[in-house]
């Protein structure tokens, strides 16, 4: 488990806590670990009835921490069996409604991830963006599908290739989220 991630069970609802402010919530292995774990709980325990994901600080989430990233590439073992694809496998079986709340950033795998949540609230001065072609990386986790399928082919296009962002107000107009409404009323919402 990750000091980074915290989650607790109240009235069927598990919350998900991305809690690595200092850093902008940017995700590590250990991390993706802990997400993992948590959303394969979420599926098989009954007392869970929806999952949410929200985070501490400022951002969302900065996408993948990229040092830890880069150090993935020189782990030893299978890749199939590492946090970040389990957590992605568990969210794309999860059958329970997956819900987030999000202010400030959320980059790469942090607005890929609201592709896999059935409903998203986020603040109307937010931050979205899937940067991948500054990176020279591939989108990842079906994001360049999900995306296209939710927005239209040219707005996944301009997001994709230019990477540039969008504020919340947008995402809600495009259809990225439910509702776009004041930062300090994400959570309550």
């Amino acid at each position: 488990m990750s000091e980074h991630i915290r989650t607790q069970l109240d009235g069927g609802v598990l919350t998900v806590v991305f809690d690595r402010a200092d850093k902008k919530n940017a995700i590590t292995q250990a991390m993706y670990t802990a997400l993992a774990d948590a959303t394969e709980k979420a599926k098989a325990d009954d007392a869970v009835r929806v999952i949410l994901f929200r985070s501490e600080g400022d951002s969302f989430s900065a996408g993948n921490d990229i040092a830890d990233f880069i150090s993935l590439g020189q782990t030893p073992g299978d890749l199939v069996e590492m946090g970040v694809f389990r957590f992605l496998k568990a969210l794309a079986d999860l059958d329970k409604p997956a819900v987030a709340a999000v202010r400030g950033r959320a980059v790469g795998i942090g607005l890929t991830l609201l592709l896999h949540c059935d409903m998203v609230v986020v603040a109307e001065d937010a931050l979205l963006s899937v940067p991948f072609v500054n990176l020279a990386l591939a989108p990842e986790a079906a994001s360049s599908l999900l995306l296209g399928a939710n927005i239209g082919h040219q707005r996944a296009f301009e997001l994709f290739a230019l990477g540039e962002a969008i504020d919340g107000r947008t995402a809600l107009a495009w259809g990225l989220a439910n509702r776009a409404v004041p930062a300090d009323q994400v959570e309550a919402t």
